[in-house]
């Protein structure tokens, strides 16, 4: 699993006097994102990400955060073409937020975040270009006051999700897992690092908080993951590996 950060290279808190000038473009390539394996996937996306990725649960330092995974090899992106064109079905919100994103100080115990952009992105420019950031009198353009919105709501449905994952460890149905493959010349591989749901142990979960999780479309997230461990095969036919690709507990 790789470090999602990766993907921002020169991020800037958004200022009137700094970004006066700044232009952004549509979004038209998705390179940025061509060495990424995985982005993290908000409880909110399951159901439209789960037919055409694999929904896992990976685990950093502080907490564990559902992903959506993109490749099995590390640092490719199996759903981003040669010219940067994506690929592979529903866009996570995580991708499509770039190259905004909310930032704040790691001593910022008030939880205050800043609006940043990615100065580094070929989206972001100073001719003129698509959109401007602020009108002429200093205010937020609409593609500003969108953007900021999206990572108000963004950062929001965030914290839902690490609600649900927090229940989840403490009903311990979570496992460690791995994907394990066969390339083309034969050779034997797997990638780990995350987790599934262990279907046995969610059927034993405790009738009233099963009944809760079914009241909060929580259990409707575990059983859209759980379908969505299929979709390892497309990425193994992606990456042409020899034969069926599968999840297997470490």
């Amino acid at each position: 699993m790789t470090r999602q950060m990766l993907i921002y290279d020169r991020v800037t808190p958004i200022a009137t006097d700094a970004h006066a000038d700044v232009c952004i473009e549509p979004a038209t390539s998705y390179s940025f994102a061509k060495t990424v394996n995985s982005v993290p996937l908000l409880g909110v996306e399951f159901i439209a990400a789960a037919p055409d990725h694999p929904i896992v649960f990976a685990r950093n330092s502080e907490a564990i955060f559902p992903a959506a995974l993109l490749g099995l090899r590390a640092e490719v992106n199996d759903h981003v073409d040669f010219d940067g064109s994506w690929q592979g079905g529903y866009l996570p919100a995580f991708l499509r937020r770039h190259p905004f994103v909310f930032s704040r100080p790691e001593d910022d115990t008030e939880g205050t975040y800043t609006l940043c952009i990615d100065e580094g992105s070929p989206r972001v420019n100073r001719e003129g270009r698509g959109d401007r950031l602020f009108e002429a009198d200093g205010s937020q353009s609409e593609t500003l006051k969108a953007a900021l919105a999206f990572a108000v709501e963004f950062q929001n449905q965030f914290r839902q999700t690490q609600d649900f994952c927090r229940r989840l460890e403490s009903l311990n149905v979570l496992e460690e897992a791995q994907a394990r493959y066969r390339d083309a010349k034969g050779a034997e591989g797997s990638m780990g690092g995350f987790s599934v749901i262990n279907r046995e142990k969610l059927k034993r979960i405790p009738t009233e908080r099963m009944l809760h999780m079914f009241r909060s479309d929580e259990l409707a997230l575990c059983y859209a993951h759980l379908h969505s461990l299929q979709n390892i095969l497309k990425l193994g036919r992606a990456a042409q590996y020899d034969g069926a690709v599968s999840v297997t507990p470490v």
